[in-house]
């Protein structure tokens, strides 16, 4: 990876910015005390990487060291902005209010939220400071696109100091329903920091519903003459759902490929040839329902509807906030729960459940789509769930089954899935047993229609498709 560090004053102003909590690259300290810059993979960084180049772009955001006085660097020709935090800003601001605090509250409270002040002080000095970055890096009349929920005050900090910019701001997680967001003390603060963007964008057609209800019972702002806007003064705020995706043709061709279809092979001859393997892959959180759909198994096992003895179960479970005492609690309990499954229904060298925690490279983790019969993607509540997409852009064989949540936002484009209400455990078996169980056919005829909206709806349509509602130029008018 070609990075070096750059001179901020000798850098062209950007045309248009990406500001997000992470960079695209991240800083490594190695054990000898060295650092070294890693590129983090991404849908987000491969759907916006062409349209920063062309536009002589930035993208700004915290490196992923504490205290890391890092210039500005150049990666391939793109401006990258670091914004330094310190040890305690990461706790408060990052593990604190933004997921102690915003993440469960916007997940529909499946674990409580805590309100902390000094979180919230920690979130608006952070938000500043990001909004002072960016304001010194975007050239005059720049568009700037902000990303998710850590900066949620930004676009109107960023107004206040450069009213000249075009300002989008996209929210990756699930907005969440009215009565739970007003549980939160800073709500209207929240609120007034989104409408200082010329567009907000969301998931889902409800995430933007809930959010014009609160703009105008909250804020300054009153209904616009269309249903996707507001007004703030005399300004214009559109509102709308862009239901993000992912690189399908990307992910259709790695699973073409000799060495993913041979890997998969093995994956199966590995597990013993077995007539069906389930599969759950999942960032280690707690809305993302692993346990609900390990005892859906366990009972189904229990009950004789599953067999073990043709019948694998493989768990997938990324890491995840590993500093934070109540993901490893989750884990824990996780590892218990699979050690009892295989306690019972294990034999000598057979598992009935593989658990693995670890990130895997993306062509493993192709092998293991392609591998297997049965997707559970069962989260409490989700934004969109990319994984599911996934699942089906790698499915070029049409085969395959997706047991889906429908409080995921991707059950709103996936329709053709099976889908299930994670709250439900009856539901759940009922329908894993159907999706196990079903005539090829019939998963065909699903997996099909999966991928006419899949590869149809890729990330890049995403993008353009928001930025287009910005008003972003094309590179030859700007």
């Amino acid at each position: 990876m070609a990075v070096h560090t750059a001179d901020e004053s000798e850098l062209p102003g950007a045309e248009f910015v990406v500001v997000a909590n992470r960079l695209p690259v991240d800083l490594e300290r190695l054990p000898d005390g060295s650092t070294r810059w890693k590129r983090s993979p991404g849908g987000l960084v491969t759907a916006l990487e062409p349209m920063l180049r062309s536009r002589e772009g930035a993208w700004v955001g915290w490196p992923g060291l504490a205290d890391a006085d890092v210039e500005p660097l150049v990666e391939d020709g793109l401006q990258l902005h670091p914004v330094r935090l310190t040890a305690d800003e990461v706790e408060e601001y990052y593990e604190g209010f933004s997921n102690g605090c915003l993440w469960p509250l916007y997940h529909d409270v499946v674990a409580p939220p805590a309100f902390h002040r000094h979180w919230w002080q920690a979130y608006v000095k952070v938000n500043q400071r990001f909004a002072e970055a960016t304001a010194a890096v975007a050239a005059e009349g720049a568009t700037i696109w902000i990303q998710d929920y850590q900066l949620q005050l930004l676009p109107a900090a960023l107004r206040e100091l450069r009213p000249d910019l075009r300002i989008g701001f996209f929210l990756h997680i699930p907005f969440p329903p009215t009565e739970l967001f007003m549980q939160l003390p800073w709500r209207r603060e929240i609120v007034a920091g989104l409408l200082g963007a010329d567009l907000v964008g969301f998931h889902t057609s409800g995430g933007a519903r809930n959010f014009r209800w609160l703009a105008t019972r909250l804020a300054d702002a009153r209904a616009g003459a269309g249903r996707n806007e507001v007004l703030v003064g005399d300004r214009l705020v559109k509102v709308g759902a862009f239901p993000i995706s992912i690189d399908s043709a990307a992910l259709d061709r790695l699973a073409h490929t000799d060495a993913v279809q041979k890997r998969a092979a093995e994956i199966r001859a590995d597990l013993g040839e077995p007539r069906r393997i389930l599969l759950g892959v999942d960032r280690l959180d707690y809305t993302k329902g692993i346990d609900v759909r390990l005892k859906a198994f366990h009972e189904l096992l229990t009950e004789g509807t599953l067999d073990a003895d043709d019948t694998v179960m493989i768990q997938l479970a990324t890491p995840s906030r590993e500093r934070v005492e109540h993901y490893q609690q989750m884990r824990d309990d996780i590892e218990l729960t699979v050690g009892r499954i295989n306690g019972e229904f294990a034999r000598v060298g057979h598992p009935a459940v593989h658990y693995l925690h670890q990130a895997l490279p993306r062509e493993e983790l192709a092998a293991f789509f392609l591998a297997a019969d049965v997707m559970l993607v069962t989260p409490l509540r989700d934004g969109m769930n990319l994984v599911a997409k996934e699942y089906v852009a790698c499915r070029y064989d049409h085969g395959g089954a997706l047991v889906l949540s429908e409080f995921a936002g991707a059950a709103v484009e996936l329709t053709q899935a099976y889908l299930v209400n994670p709250h439900d455990t009856d539901g759940i078996k009922a329908t894993i047993a159907q999706a196990a169980n079903a005539p090829a056919e019939e998963n065909r005829r699903r997996m099909r229609a999966l991928r006419r909206q899949v590869m149809t709806h890729d990330v890049d349509r995403w993008a353009r498709s928001f930025l287009d509602a910005l008003g972003l130029p094309s590179p030859a008018d700007a």
